[in-house]
């Protein structure tokens, strides 16, 4: 801005890397929620889509909606209003839901519609808070530039089980939780750093872990917790960001740092 000012956005871009590319929201725990919010609060031309299934966007959320088969997309997609943001996705028979677009397809519109920035879900959890990835997951854009797992803070405290977990069996072998124990920071953290967790596939890319759902001083203390273990544990980490998305101003809580 011309003034000086900044909007409540800007920390969440700068922070996150999530300015420009295609960027990729993996995990659980917020997944939908940060990817609408950066794609709403930026400035130049945007897109959203997933790899997997996502869910309707509601008409009056500020986005042009492209429904179209697969090989259909990057024909729809260049006719809407250039200036637009845009929402794209495939048909899907499962109410309230599309389907995801192949990876290849996404970096083809990302290059040909000259969009600044490109937001992708790359995975589903089932509306839990956290997850570790199954062997076909993520599933990532070649063109990925900025990889965000996200896990909720909503965990620390509760047993493993599937009511707050997706893929309990992957979870318990990445970060040594029995099911029913009670998941600490120490887990999370592990899931965070680990390879076979959240930095599945990151390598060669930015990656930027969020702890969502961060909604009180007690919270607070636990992802710091969370966070530290996973800069203890994983070199290529240098920053773990801690957010509220439910914030309608900043949603950024704090960020802990190598």
């Amino acid at each position: 801005m011309g003034s000086g000012a900044r909007s409540p956005g800007d920390a969440l871009f700068e922070l996150l890397e999530a300015r420009t590319g295609v960027v990729c929201a993996v995990g659980a725990g917020g997944k939908k929620s940060l990817l609408r919010r950066l794609a709403s609060a930026h400035p130049g031309r945007v897109a959203i889509t997933g790899t997997v299934f996502i869910t309707h966007i509601p008409s009056d959320a500020g986005f042009a909606v492209v429904v179209a088969e697969d090989a259909e997309l990057p024909g729809a997609v260049a006719q809407v209003d250039p200036s637009s943001r845009v929402a794209y996705a495939c048909p899907s028979d499962k109410p309230d839901r599309w389907a995801g677009v192949k990876p290849s397809t996404i970096e083809r519109i990302h290059r040909e519609g000259g969009f600044a920035a490109t937001y992708v879900k790359a995975d589903g959890a089932r509306m839990r808070w956290m997850k570790a990835p199954a062997d076909d997951e993520p599933a990532l854009p070649a063109c990925c530039t900025t990889v965000l797992p996200v896990v909720s803070a909503l965990a620390i405290g509760e047993p493993l089980s599937s009511r707050v977990a997706h893929r309990v069996e992957r979870i318990q072998e990445v970060v040594g939780l029995c099911e029913n124990e009670i998941i600490t920071p120490t887990h999370l953290g592990r899931l965070l750093a680990s390879p076979l967790g959240a930095m599945k596939l990151t390598e060669g890319r930015r990656a930027v872990p969020v702890i969502n759902m961060v909604d009180d001083a007690v919270r607070e203390a636990q992802a710091r917790a969370a966070a530290a273990t996973a800069l203890d544990l994983c070199e290529r980490i240098d920053r773990v960001v801690l957010v509220c998305l439910a914030r309608t101003d900043d949603p950024v809580v704090g960020v802990v740092r190598r």
